[in-house]
């Protein structure tokens, strides 16, 4: 596997380039955050790289920093998240804007990225956010680990239930073990569902 190239930028798009090593030209899919890191073309470039192999085909992907690539790879970790819409989202914010967003849950700011809608932008919270510190500033870990504090997507649910009658303290409680499990989808109908199943039990 190809995990990194020098060479010489040849040609340079926003979302693709091509870099000449030893007389080889590799075609490297890059994020858009890279793009406007990278020199001019004529220029020595080097890329970390993720190499995705498929039965049809061999693409890489690169990226200016570990950091762009180690959460490239944690994107594709989620169920239905593949390079295309991981190099989509990595496109939409820098590493540190796109973590702050995930840890505090920010569902507008998630689908205001192209290709991202609400259950993607629900998945990437709920799968991430216990893992999404050490791709945080200092102070915005400190931000993110203040007590007490929950993700809008966790207000919705409880505001849902108590709506429907349920004791706020109770409507927590139920949702804190569901959030704790596997036994949903982590899409808001099904954690609202898998909650009002511990409620009625």
């Amino acid at each position: 596997m190809i995990g990194y190239i020098k060479g010489q930028l040849l040609q340079k798009k926003p979302n693709v380039l091509l870099v000449d090593v030893h007389g080889v030209g590799y075609e490297i899919f890059i994020p858009l955050t890279s793009f406007y890191e990278l020199p001019g073309e004529g220029n020595e470039v080097s890329l970390k790289i993720h190499t995705h192999v498929r039965e049809d085909a061999l693409t890489l992907f690169g990226f200016h920093t570990q950091r762009e690539k180690d959460l490239f790879l944690k994107l594709l970790s989620i169920s239905g998240i593949g390079p295309k819409l991981a190099i989509a989202i990595l496109s939409g914010a820098q590493v540190e804007e796109l973590a702050r967003a995930i840890a505090d849950g920010n569902l507008v700011r998630l689908t205001a990225i192209p290709g991202v809608g609400r259950k993607t932008a629900e998945r990437l919270v709920l799968e991430l956010k216990s893992q999404i510190s050490r791709f945080l500033l200092p102070e915005q870990v400190q931000a993110a680990q203040q007590p007490g504090a929950i993700s809008p997507l966790e207000e919705d649910i409880l505001s849902a239930l108590v709506n429907l009658g349920y004791a706020r303290a109770s409507a927590e409680k139920a949702l804190s073990v569901v959030l704790r499990s596997a036994e949903c989808q982590r899409t808001f109908e099904d954690i609202l569902r898998a909650t009002l199943r511990r409620l009625a039990g």
